[in-house]
């Protein structure tokens, strides 16, 4: 039987306090990659994060990250420069999607997931329902033709709706999909608020597996873990994009029935 989250009220920065907070103090970085695609950290395990496509390049104190405290460089998720938000994340990730603690939290195997993307593995679930997407992710196609489907994109493409219009249709939707780097630029405390009442599921590398997010009103995540950290670094170090995917890399999706405890 799943543990039950009451979802919790107030600041918008809660949500990203509690990530931070739900760090061991002890664990260090061993490392920071910040790749073409993506960002890494290792620690306790490696972290994903998508590297921005927008903002500035500079990063405050590039090159004194290794031995910092994971803690500490998670605290990052708080700042306003996108790309240090997006390391902050990455180091977060790397303690909450390490498969020793995702085998501690969680009652699945890593090992033994369906090899299929949020938006196929929810599809059937989502038959003849408003569904909506924050953010223009490839693969749709299927989605589309199941549901009501609006797709919300920063720049928005033929036929999709422009960030502002979050505020006016995600309450009226059956399932809202929002894209894990939402914590990255701050949006996604709104977004869930905004979603509330319905399915809201968290998905891509940048979502940090953790049953925290559903006390803030998450009611799914679909992450990723890294099983060959080897492979999956070089290929971040040399530029891979998507194609993580299938290089260490392995997608995991996680419900509240699933959880073993509420988080730390």
């Amino acid at each position: 039987m799943g543990l039950h989250f009451a979802r919790r009220k107030g600041s918008p920065w809660s949500l990203f306090d509690r990530l931070i907070e739900g760090i061991p103090q002890e664990i260090e970085v061993e490392d920071c990659l910040v790749g073409l695609h993506w960002i890494m950290v290792r620690s306790k395990g490696v972290g994903i994060a998508m590297t921005p496509p927008e903002g500035s390049r500079h990063i405050e104190g590039a090159g004194t990250f290794r031995g910092r405290k994971v803690r500490d460089l998670a605290g990052l998720m708080r700042s306003w420069s996108i790309m240090e938000a997006a390391i902050g994340a990455a180091a977060a990730n790397s303690y909450y999607n390490a498969p020793e603690v995702l085998a501690e939290t969680w009652d699945i195997d890593i090992h033994n997931q369906p090899e299929l993307n949020a938006f196929e593995y929810y599809q059937k679930r989502l038959e003849g329902k408003k569904v909506a997407v924050k953010g223009h992710f490839p693969g749709l196609e299927g989605l589309a033709e199941a549901c009501e489907l609006s797709i919300l994109e920063r720049r928005p493409q033929k036929g999709d709706f422009p960030d502002p219009a979050c505020e006016y249709l995600l309450p009226r939707q059956d399932a809202v999909f929002m894209t894990g780097t939402a914590l990255i630029n701050k949006t996604m405390p709104r977004l869930l608020e905004l979603a509330a009442g319905g399915m809201s599921v968290v998905v891509g590398p940048t979502t940090p597996i953790t049953p925290l997010l559903f006390a803030f009103g998450a009611t799914a995540l679909a992450g990723s873990v890294v099983i060959d950290e080897k492979n999956a670094w070089r290929h971040v170090a040399e530029g891979g994009d998507r194609s993580i995917f299938s290089h260490g890399t392995r997608m995991i999706k996680a419900e509240p029935a699933m959880a073993r405890r509420s988080g730390r």
